[in-house]
C-alpha cells in the first residue's frame, strides 16, 4: 500500500509538471509542435527525444505542420490526456499502414495543392505497384522499404536540399542502406554490389565528380515510388530516356528482337547495368575489350560485320586526328585556320553519328556517316597542307628577301668605305 501511494504521488507530480502552461505555451507560439517538443526533449529515451532536434528543419515544420498533423491528439492539452487515442492520437503507425498513413495527405490533390501544386499525388498508388509495395501487401514483408525508409520521419527535406536523403547526390546511398547490406538482403537472394559497381560508372563520375545532377542514379532507372527492376524487354526504353538516338536505332535492329527472345537485357548486354563505363571504340569489333567477341567469331557473319564497322570508325577517327593535327600545326605557326577548323567540326559530328549508327548493327548505316566524315576531313587536311605550303613559300620568300637585303647592305657598306678611302686619298 505504501509503495502504491508513493507511485501515485510521483505520477501526480509528473502530471502537474506536464500541465504547467507557462514555459510550454510560449514555445508553441514559435515552433510547430512546441508543446510536444518541450516534453519530448527531456525524455531519456533517444527514440522519443531525437526527433526534437531534427524536426525544425523538416519540410512539414517549415510549412507550419506540428506533431498533431501526423500523430493526432490534442496539443493544447500538454498532459498525457493530449495523447489519448480517443482524441485521435497515434504514437507510431503499424509498419504495414505507413503508406496509407502518409497518403492521408499526399494522396489528397485538393489538400496538397495548397502547399505544392506541382507535387504528384499518386505516390501511394504507384508504391502499390512496386516490388516493395507488392511484397508488403502480398506477404506482409516488414523488411521492405516504405515511405519512412527513404524519407526519414521528422527530418524530411525537399530533394533540392543537399542534405536531403533524396537529393540526387544522396539517392544511391539511401538505396544502399538496404541494398548494400548483405545480411539484410540475404532473404531475397539478389546482389548487394550495386552501389560498388555504380560508383565505378560514368554515371557516378558525372553525378559526383562533375556535379551533373541530371546524370542518372538509382531512381532514374528503377523508378522511385514504383521501384522495380527494368524487364528484359524494356531496358532499352529506360536507357532511351537519355540516349534516345541510340535507343531508336537499337529498337529497329535485329538485336532488339533476338536479345528479347534470348532473355538478354538489351543495352545492358553490351554496356552492363550499374557499372556502365564510358563507351569507347574498343567496345566494337573483335579485339581485346570488344563486347562483340562475346557472341561473334572472327570471319563469320556478325563477327565480320563488327570488324568492318570498327575499321570504318577507326578510318574516320584517324582522318579527323590527322587533319586536326595538321591544322593545329599551321595555327601554331601563325596561319589563319579558323575556317578549316570550323569545317572540320563536321567530321567530328559525322564520327559521333557513325558511332551512334553502330546501334543499328548495319554496316551500310555506319558507312554512310563515315563517308561523309572522310570527305570533310580530307578537305580539311588538304586545306592544312595548302596552308603549310603557303607557310613554306612565305618562309622561302622571306629567306631570299633577307639574303638580297643582306647583299644590298653589304654592297652599300663596301661602297661607303670606297668613298671614304677616295676622300682620304684626295
Amino acid at each position: 500500500m505504501v509503495r502504491l501511494a508513493i507511485v501515485s504521488l510521483v505520477s501526480s507530480i509528473f502530471l502537474v509538471y506536464l500541465a504547467t502552461p507557462v514555459p510550454v505555451m510560449a514555445q508553441t507560439q514559435e515552433t510547430p509542435g512546441g508543446n510536444c517538443i518541450a516534453c519530448h526533449r527531456l525524455l531519456g529515451d533517444e527514440r522519443l527525444s531525437a526527433p526534437t532536434t531534427t524536426f525544425a528543419e523538416d519540410i512539414h515544420a517549415i510549412r507550419g505542420f506540428g506533431c498533431v498533423a501526423c500523430h493526432g491528439g490534442d496539443e493544447a492539452d500538454p498532459g498525457l490526456g493530449g495523447m489519448d487515442p480517443a482524441r485521435g492520437f497515434l504514437a507510431k503507425p503499424d509498419f504495414a499502414d505507413i503508406p496509407e498513413f502518409c497518403g492521408r495527405c499526399h494522396s489528397d490533390a485538393t489538400f496538397m495543392r495548397q502547399y505544392n501544386p506541382t507535387l504528384r499525388v499518386d505516390q501511394q498508388t504507384e508504391y502499390a505497384t512496386s516490388v516493395h509495395g507488392r511484397r508488403l501487401d502480398q506477404f506482409g514483408d516488414d523488411r521492405v522499404a516504405t515511405c519512412a525508409s527513404c524519407h526519414p520521419a521528422h527530418s524530411i527535406r525537399p530533394p533540392t536540399d543537399p542534405l536531403s536523403s533524396i537529393n540526387p547526390l544522396n539517392v544511391s546511398q539511401t538505396c544502399a542502406t538496404c541494398h548494400a547490406n548483405t545480411d539484410y538482403m540475404a532473404p531475397y537472394d539478389i546482389p548487394t554490389d550495386q552501389l560498388e559497381k555504380y560508383q565505378s560508372s560514368i554515371h557516378w563520375n558525372m553525378m559526383v565528380e562533375q556535379q551533373d545532377l541530371s546524370a542518372p542514379t538509382c531512381n532514374d532507372c528503377h523508378g522511385n515510388h514504383g521501384a522495380a527492376p527494368p524487364g528484359v524487354s524494356w531496358v532499352g526504353n529506360v536507357c532511351g530516356q537519355c540516349h534516345s538516338v541510340m535507343a531508336d536505332m537499337y529498337a529497329q535492329s535485329v538485336h532488339a528482337e533476338l536479345f528479347t527472345m534470348m532473355g538478354m537485357p538489351g543495352c545492358a548486354t553490351c554496356h552492363n547495368n550499374h557499372e556502365i563505363h564510358e563507351a569507347t571504340d574498343e567496345l566494337l569489333g573483335l579485339g581485346e575489350g570488344a563486347v562483340c567477341s562475346r557472341c561473334h567469331q572472327e570471319g563469320v557473319g556478325g563477327g565480320m560485320l563488327a570488324a568492318t564497322m570498327r575499321i570504318l570508325i577507326d578510318s574516320l577517327h584517324g582522318a579527323y586526328e590527322a587533319a586536326d593535327s595538321l591544322l593545329s600545326q599551321a595555327e601554331f605557326s601563325g596561319m589563319e585556320v579558323s575556317e578549316p577548323l570550323f569545317e572540320l567540326q563536321g567530321a567530328q559530328t559525322a564520327l559521333v553519328l557513325a558511332r551512334a549508327a553502330v546501334h543499328t548493327f548495319n554496316v551500310l548505316a555506319v558507312e554512310e556517316e563515315v563517308v561523309d566524315g572522310l570527305e570533310i576531313a580530307g578537305h580539311a587536311y588538304t586545306h592544312g597542307e595548302e596552308l603549310l605550303d603557303e607557310l613554306r613559300f612565305r618562309r622561302l620568300g622571306l629567306a631570299i628577301s633577307s639574303v638580297i637585303i643582306l647583299v644590298l647592305i653589304a654592297g652599300l657598306v663596301l661602297k661607303i668605305r670606297q668613298l671614304d678611302q677616295a676622300e682620304v686619298t684626295t
